[in-house]
């Protein structure tokens, strides 16, 4: 007996999604849905939006927003948590008012939930490495830990896993650092 075959979704089809407070993402022509971010979640994004925010006041190189859907092509699009684009790549990535290209930073906040970490830690982390992604950072409220990947090779790998007394310094925001444990304070 045949199983039955799947329809594979487009970004045309997220379009048309009911705005329910869900949030819709698609990845390989498979959406996937996930509940809004809970206050804390959300604090910890507006601290490090902040955060980058002033880092970008004294050096103006790029935009830093949040909750920014990212479209990759017609089966691919994303809503990170927080993203960072070079301002020489604003004009690129950005069409019609929306993302449709790889930002040079992403920021994602793990929350609750085996789904919600596999979806951050390996399929995102996949997807956004293939995308040309240059640096990927995954905050683990519940750890207080920050893993930093940059793009290699063969994608995304990891190159430091920040505990709280460390400092976060990036490849894509040159001279930026920040305390781990800053991040979580809420």
């Amino acid at each position: 007996m045949k199983s039955p075959v799947q329809p594979i979704l487009t970004v045309a089809d997220l379009d048309a999604m009911p705005d329910d407070g869900n949030r819709y993402e698609l990845i390989d022509g498979e959406l996937l849905v996930s509940r809004a971010p809970s206050f804390a979640h959300q604090l910890i994004s507006q601290n490090f939006q902040m955060t980058i925010g002033l880092y970008l006041a004294d050096n103006p190189i790029g935009k830093v927003v949040s909750g920014v859907g990212v479209i990759f092509d017609e089966y691919r699009s994303a809503i990170p948590d927080v993203l960072f684009v070079k301002q020489d790549r604003v004009n690129e990535v950005v069409s019609g008012g929306r993302l449709i290209g790889a930002p040079d930073l992403i920021i994602e906040i793990l929350s609750p939930g085996a789904e919600n970490e596999r979806r951050d830690r390996i399929i995102k982390r996949r997807l956004y490495g293939e995308q040309g992604v240059k640096e990927y950072w995954i905050a683990d409220p519940a750890n207080r830990t920050i893993e930093i990947y940059e793009l290699k090779d063969k994608g995304l790998q990891l190159t430091a896993m920040l505990g709280e007394n460390d400092e976060i310094t990036s490849s894509v925001l040159p001279g930026f650092r920040y305390e781990v444990a800053r991040i979580f304070d809420i």
